[in-house]
């Protein structure tokens, strides 16, 4: 009789009265509704956890230990681990999954699930059905709803683990049927894996941890650990030319295990170097590394939300490997290509900011180690990306990267017909070919090519559709070839860091441009009128070295006459020309950048706080005479803009986002008799203040200001970065302590009466990385209690600098730190 083999079952399978009422019920149902119950009945016990197939593993020790601890920590509920493709993330879940089978645990079952890129609610619950064996009888014919119903009434009752290995898109836990968590009774976890860091963010992971790709050493493990010990006996020189190859996949395992695997059979060390070169100049021709890597990587790219996002990540490919690229530059790049054609800069810059941030979310673009201005791409994202590029290899003189060529031959230049971008990047490249033929390209970069000093005459003349010229950190090149006015589809122009000393004519006939970057050069000569008859021009930048003088205002009013004109960033020397731009209501409302540089005779600098309201960076240096900065807080009347000087509540301004909304970084070095900068209070959204050899100023916000709590915890609030330097006479930086709640450096050196930093046991709770000063000072400060003294002294690392001033305006490329050990650098 069947009851007789159903009860046989049960008190096999048993655990507890629970599950056994449960169990009955269901038979109940199903008979109530003339159902078979033979699956209920027979049904064989399931393990507790599905040993998953796992190979040797490297480098994924110290994240299991993290997620460990998470498993233990009840106020974690869901944990994510987010990388970019082929990093690892599903070989440390496997371990996670495998580990539950060698160790004693409570959890009652461990769930593994390949979400996929094509999952779904149904086929995860699926997956989870199966593995809590609900019966056919609860589950066919049923809806989603009514079938996470079912998932929830048995999770809910135990402590499990789920795993949601590869999650493409946000999974609702709740519709699926999983239970909310974290939760006081059972304790259970989710862990899921992911490409994109905002997946952790949707789905409210309590704990994020990031998978980093392998250090050189273990890189090193896994990719001989693939290449194989007969191989690499095979002949001396191979385990040092493995090295060097394992050097080039820049630690990402994927990367290391398709090329070890390609190199397993290669026993002679010609067949090494010529791999080696392929992997540097054409990786694709690398056996597995388009159907076992690039086409893996690719998954990413193919998920980016739209054509623009694409393109911009594709460009970057035409950068070398390894560089690291300022986000306002690459964006600049992005606007003269005519990525966000319609739009105006505003507009396109956070445009633009928001692909960035996409791109680093779904880990294509990576911050620079410490300096988050900076960007870059891993070599392998980066490789993959020129592929995409080149049509996925198809079409392999789309875009051409070359780096040191010396002189560009003319065998060379025949694939350039081909090319609708072309990069020339090095040191010694010194010779450009005469007329190449370059029908249909786009795109040139000819940068930091410090010994090439001229352009052959005719080199523009077949180049109808370039629309970017880069020929920035050419340092020896003193003009511009003839010719350029050829370029009549040009938007974009930079000459930064050249010697070039006069702006042709013909530059006039560019009526397309839209973009013309100066920065950091000598002084140029500009023709009159030249600027102005650009009538297209959106973006002009002289800043850092080309500073205006006296004898340049009429370059002010040309910029003025430009309809176009959005945005401006400039360097002053001269009180007069300062004055022609705070007189300016469309001048002041353009800029974005402003330099004040050998101003000796500007006692009172008064800037306008909403005419200003684009400023992000403001530098200050070498004004002998500067007494005071005052801020001009404008309000609307009756008669339009009218001028105050009270000093409103900071709280007001945050809430109000009309005054200095877009100030982020403030650099005021060698201006002697400046007593403070009180002014400050205003920024609220200043991120960087860089304060050095103001030998007067005593405090940073004066003491006459009127303090409260809801003005303290409204001041600094999004400051990452505050660097004092060489100040004797500082005393206070504010009086009251300030949360801080952003602040990550603190940099303070030669500044003897600095005897009180403005922070308690609640400022910077959870930023703070370090504070750095003279070890005298530190030993000197006076703290507020012991245990505030104690939480910082954590922080603090010892730094010596007997002149914290190193240069007096921003440069691009690489930067000078202005205090020693500091991460902020002069950003341009």
């Amino acid at each position: 009789m069947p009851w007789k083999l159903l009860s046989q079952k049960f008190l096999v399978n048993l655990q507890g009265w629970e599950d056994c009422i449960q169990k009955l019920i269901t038979i109940v149902i199903c008979l109530a509704e003339g159902r078979s119950f033979d699956s209920v009945a027979y049904r064989a016990p399931c393990d507790r956890v599905d040993e998953m197939p796992l190979g040797h593993t490297v480098g994924v020790d110290w994240l299991y230990e993290k997620v460990c601890s998470c498993l233990i920590e009840d106020k974690v509920g869901i944990i994510g681990l987010y990388g970019t493709g082929g990093v690892g993330k599903t070989t440390v879940m496997k371990k996670i999954n495998n580990e539950f089978l060698k160790t004693k645990h409570q959890f009652g079952v461990v769930i593994w699930v390949s979400v996929s890129k094509q999952a779904s609610v149904r086929t995860t619950q699926e997956v989870i059905r199966n593995k809590l064996q609900i019966p056919d009888g609860m589950w066919q014919g049923r809806t989603e709803d009514e079938r996470a119903r079912e998932i929830f009434n048995i999770l809910k009752k135990k402590r499990f683990v789920l795993l949601l290995d590869d999650v493409w898109q946000r999974l609702d836990l709740s519709e699926i049927g999983v239970p909310t968590l974290p939760d006081d009774q059972h304790k259970s976890k989710v862990i899921i894996t992911t490409r994109f860091m905002r997946i952790c963010s949707e789905m409210e992971v309590q704990a994020t941890f990031k998978v980093n790709c392998l250090t050189r050493e273990e890189a090193l493990t896994l990719f001989l650990k693939k290449v194989g010990e007969d191989t690499l006996s095979s002949h001396a020189d191979i385990p040092i030319l493995a090295e060097m190859m394992a050097e080039r996949c820049k630690g990402l395992p994927l990367a290391l295990v398709t090329v070890g695997r390609a190199m397993a059979n290669r026993i002679t060390p010609q067949e090494w170097e010529q791999a080696i070169q392929e992997l540097e100049k054409f990786p694709s021709e690398i056996s597995g590394m388009e159907d076992q890597l690039f086409n893996v990587l690719k998954l990413s790219y193919d998920s980016l939300r739209d054509d623009i996002t694409k393109s911009c990540f594709v460009y970057f490919s035409a950068f070398p490997k390894e560089y690291e690229i300022r986000n306002d530059e690459l964006i600049e790049h992005w606007i003269g290509e005519g990525f966000f054609d319609g739009k105006d800069i505003y507009e396109a810059r956070r445009r633009g900011h928001k692909i960035i941030e996409d791109l680093r979310s779904s880990c294509l673009l990576e911050e620079s180690d410490g300096f988050k201005e900076l960007i870059r791409m891993h070599d392998v994202i980066r490789d993959m990306a020129l592929w995409i590029g080149q049509e996925c290899g198809k079409k392999m003189n789309k875009i051409l990267v070359c780096e040191s060529l010396g002189h560009v031959e003319a065998e060379r230049v025949t694939s350039w017909k081909e090319a609708e971008r072309i990069s020339l990047w090095g040191w010694n490249i010194e010779k450009l070919p005469e007329t190449p033929d370059c029908s249909n390209l786009r795109t040139l970069f000819v940068r930091e090519c410090i010994q090439l000093k001229t352009f052959p005459r005719g080199f523009f003349q077949f180049m109808p559709l370039v629309r970017v010229l880069d020929l920035s950190a050419t340092h020896c090149l003193t003009e511009l070839p003839d010719g350029i006015d050829r370029l009549t589809n040009l938007e974009y122009i930079n000459l930064s860091m050249t010697q070039v000393k006069e702006l042709p004519i013909e530059i006039m006939k560019l009526t397309k441009l839209r973009c013309l970057l100066l920065d950091g050069m000598l002084p140029l000569i500009i023709p009159p009128h030249l600027i102005s008859g650009l009538s297209s021009l959106q973006l002009f930048s002289m800043y850092d070295g080309n500073a205006l003088s006296a004898f340049r205002t009429t370059l002010l009013e040309e910029l003025e006459s430009i309809e176009a004109m959005d945005e401006l960033s400039l360097s002053f020397r001269s009180v007069a020309a300062l004055n022609k731009l705070l007189s300016s209501y469309k001048l002041q409302r353009c800029i974005r950048r402003l330099s004040i540089n050998d101003c000796r005779d500007l006692l009172l600098l008064e800037l306008s706080s909403i005419s200003l309201n684009y400023l992000e960076t403001l530098v200050v240096f070498n004004c002998l005479q500067l007494e005071e900065m005052k801020m001009s807080m404008e309000k609307q009347g009756g008669k339009g803009l009218e001028q105050s000087y009270d000093t409103p509540n900071p709280q007001l301004i945050a809430r109000s986002n009309q005054h200095f909304r877009s100030l982020r970084d403030v650099k005021i070095w060698s201006c002697p008799k400046l007593l403070n900068l009180t002014w400050l209070i205003y920024a609220a959204c200043l991120q960087s203040l860089s304060v050095q050899s103001c030998e007067s100023m005593k405090e940073v916000i004066s003491i006459d200001y009127v303090t409260s709590r809801t003005q303290h915890a409204s001041i600094f609030t999004r400051l990452t970065s505050l660097v004092l330097g060489g100040m004797p006479m500082l005393e206070s930086i504010y009086q009251g302590a300030l949360l801080f709640p952003s602040l990550e450096i603190i940099s303070v050196i030669n500044c003897p009466r600095l005897r009180r930093l403005p922070i308690d046991s609640n400022s910077a709770a959870k930023s703070l990385k370090k504070i750095e000063g003279d070890l005298t000072w530190w030993g000197r400060l006076e703290w507020k209690d012991e245990s505030v003294e104690e939480t910082f002294t954590n922080y603090f690392s010892p730094q010596y600098l007997a002149d914290p001033i190193q240069h007096s305006g921003e440069v691009q490329g690489k930067k000078k730190l202005v205090v020693e050990g500091s991460t902020s650098r002069a950003a341009t």
